[in-house]
Order: structure tokens, then sequence, then C-alpha cells
């Protein structure tokens, strides 16, 4: 049976094939579709501010994924995929990366194992994820809060007067 996936998509280094960020974000996702399953939507691609110790601004998007694959099958592809695009197992953590994977979302609820965690521990407070993802699935709820990420992004970016 095929699942739903949301994956977000990063990148703040070059490649050497590909070019930068948004090109390597673009050539990601194209070889998803290809390799992994149906890319059912694709976000525009979108500038942040680092997280961490890089100085260098990140390209962000997010697509939505559907494949027979499972939960931790599909992380292993993914990381696999970050390897040939050239990003170090090791490393610093938030460092400088040339893509960066992260399986954010899954249809079947919520799946925790030592290796892997969904919905992702921190996409609630990221809008270098959110807004991606809003983009593409408003409607799709978190299953632990049961809100929609529609509703996830404007709680995480809405304005909020000073306190007195």
């Amino acid at each position: 049976m095929k699942q739903l996936y949301l994956v977000a998509l990063g990148s703040n280094r070059r490649h050497h094939r590909f070019g930068p960020p948004r090109a390597v974000l673009a050539a990601a996702a194209e070889r998803i579709g290809r390799k992994l399953g149906d890319v059912v939507a694709l976000s525009p691609i979108r500038d942040s501010a680092p997280v961490g110790p890089s100085l260098r601004r990140y390209a962000n998007g997010a697509l939505v994924l559907k494949t027979g694959l499972a939960p931790e099958e599909l992380l292993r592809k993914l990381k696999k995929m970050e390897a040939r695009f050239g990003r170090r197992a090791r490393g610093q953590r938030w460092s400088a990366r040339v893509l960066d994977l992260d399986l954010v979302l899954w249809s079947g609820g919520a799946w925790a194992s030592p290796d892997l965690i969904v919905p992702h521990p921190l996409f609630r407070q990221r809008d270098f994820v959110l807004g991606p993802a809003a983009a593409i699935a408003p409607r799709w709820r978190d299953p632990l809060t049961h809100l929609t990420l529609r509703q996830l992004h404007y709680r995480l970016t809405r304005h909020r007067p000073l306190p007195r």
C-alpha cells in the first residue's frame, strides 16, 4: 500500500555538478521522484537564515512523496541520497551542507524507532519547514497536535504585541 510522506529539503552549499543550493534542491526533488516514488506536490524554494554555526543562507523547500516504502526504509534511502550529493555522515551539527532531507510527516500517523521519529520533533518550531509545507499541504494534520500545517504555520509566524 502506498503512503504519503512530507519531506523537507535544504541546502546551503554549492554542488560541483548541480550548482547553487536552489539547483541542488531541484535536482534532489527530481531524483526523489525518479528513484523513490511519485512527487505529488513540490513547494516553491525559499531562502532562510541558517540555524546554528553556519553563516551561509539556506535554500529550503518541501515535497509530498507517494511511495510504497516504509518510514525507516525511506529514511535510509534519503540518507543515502544525501551522501551521494556529498553530505558527510559525521560532522558538526547544523553546519553547512550540500543536501539535507528530513522526513517530517507520514500519512500513517506517528512513528518512533531508535533511528526515526515522525512527526519530526522540531518541525513545529521551524518556519523554513512549515512555510513550504503549508504551501503544498495546508490541510495535512499533525497527528500529535491535530492542527493543520496552515494552523501551525500561522501560530508560528503571527505577529504578537510586545509585552508592556
